[in-house]
């Protein structure tokens, strides 16, 4: 017998460290986002993006290289035919084979080489910086997400809170009623206010495990991933000094990768208007060949055919355009439409960059204000439940009264976590903006 009682104290520790292990780990928001950056696919779409476009930048600077190829060709020939070797008309069979290596090497082709160069390590660096801006976004999305969920985890607590304390209420209710102080409907208030402090802990704990998954689908986790997030102390990242607008904005532009790009945008389209230019000028052209063969109309043997018939050739090829049914005209004036077009571009992103930068600053000093006003209204209101709880206990005050107080408490307490995240996330999001890192 106590053999079975040892196998079960055996069984049941195993279960419980197997219990211990399943717990989910508590990332922090650092974890997160370097978690994300290295896994999200919007990130890794950016990057091999990224690598296309350098392998083009490498590619065009390639283009400068001649080229060059090899031929070997064998050939049966019966009847009245030309030798290829000696070009003599015979009328016999003939086993022919020739060999050769031919090179070619652009000149001068208008500086489209050299413009397309400086084009496509303009595209190069553009693309490094979409890279960077992806980076940016989830990094963006990340610390809303993750504010998000620390929102929701505090209002778990809340819920709990406040289901702990109207069941204490309800046992409370329940006693005077059998004891005849209190009426059916005070009795029935306070279960009613527990079922719903129930329902609302359930709800609070499904906002939290929706923001969760938003989470982990930012960090590419899949559904048999246990993730849970550390819950540090956001009370200091509160209502900090407000930076001056104006350099914000200032900053932003200097450090936004979307806006160097969009920069960087005008001389991609200057270059498209070079090498538009470059089709009016002509293209010269350097080739040579070597090539040697051998035939059976030949005494000579193969060795020695193939020494004799060795011949080389050098030419140069010179491409002049003259009408074209203007089309290079029509390229000409559709790369000037585009530079223009790349200007305004420039000028859209100063507008959007700003009207960022400043509803961030407009929500943030909002959001201060609410905070401040938050916290004045939940002290009040915490102030004002305890007194209402302690009137409750010695029976000065009704369920329904008391009801509507927590229920006063509760929404305070609910508005001012509210105002306090969204302060720290748009705080951030300034910071962010002047090249900072974002801390949760």
């Amino acid at each position: 017998m106590k053999q079975y009682i040892y196998i079960a104290f055996f069984l049941i520790g195993i279960t419980a460290a197997k219990a211990q292990d399943v717990t989910p780990k508590q990332w922090t928001f650092q974890e997160c986002l370097e978690y994300a950056v290295e896994n999200n696919i919007t990130i890794k779409d950016a990057e091999y993006t990224k690598q296309t476009a350098d392998v083009t930048y490498q590619q065009s600077k390639d283009s400068r290289l001649p080229t060059l190829s090899g031929s070997a060709s064998q050939r049966f020939t019966n009847g009245q035919s030309i030798d290829p070797i000696t070009s003599d008309f015979v009328n016999q069979q003939i086993h022919s084979s020739s060999f050769g290596l031919n090179t070619s090497v652009s000149v001068f082709n208008g500086n489209q080489i050299s413009n397309q160069i400086k084009q496509n390590k303009l595209l190069a660096n553009q693309n490094s910086l979409y890279l960077q801006e992806a980076k940016n976004s989830i990094t963006l999305s990340v610390a809303e997400s993750y504010l998000q969920a620390l929102y929701a985890k505090e209002g778990i607590a809340i819920a709990e809170e406040n289901l702990e304390a109207t069941a204490q209420q309800a046992e409370q209710a329940k006693a005077r009623y059998e004891a005849g102080s209190i009426a059916m409907q005070d009795y029935t208030d306070a279960i009613s206010q527990e079922a719903t402090n129930r329902y609302n802990l359930i709800d609070a704990k499904n906002t939290y495990a929706q923001q969760i998954l938003v989470l982990k689908q930012l960090l590419e986790l899949g559904p048999e991933t246990d993730f849970d997030i550390a819950a540090p102390e956001t009370d200091a990242y509160a209502a900090p000094i407000l930076p001056n607008k104006t350099a914000v904005y200032n900053a932003a532009l200097g450090m936004l990768p979307e806006y160097e790009a969009v920069k960087l945008g005008v001389e991609v389209s200057k270059k498209d208007l070079d090498l538009a230019k470059g089709n009016y000028l002509p293209s010269l052209t350097l080739s040579g060949s070597i090539g040697t063969g051998y035939t059976n109309t030949q005494d000579m043997n193969f060795s020695n055919q193939i020494n004799g018939n060795f011949n080389q050739s050098l030419g140069l090829s010179l491409s002049v355009p003259i009408f074209n049914g203007n089309q290079t005209k029509a390229a000409v004036q559709k790369a000037k439409i585009a530079i223009d077009q790349s200007q305004i571009q420039v000028q859209t992103a100063q507008k959007e960059i700003y009207q960022k930068v400043a509803t961030a600053y407009q929500n943030a000093l909002s959001s201060q204000e609410q905070l401040l006003a938050a916290e004045a209204a939940s002290t009040a209101a915490e102030e004002s439940y305890k007194l209402a709880q302690k009137k409750f206990d010695l029976g000065a005050l009704s369920t329904t009264d008391l009801v509507v107080s927590q229920n006063t408490y509760t929404t305070a307490q609910q508005n001012y976590l509210q105002a306090k995240y969204l302060n720290i996330l748009y705080n951030q999001l300034l910071q962010f903006y002047q090249g900072n890192q974002i801390k949760v």
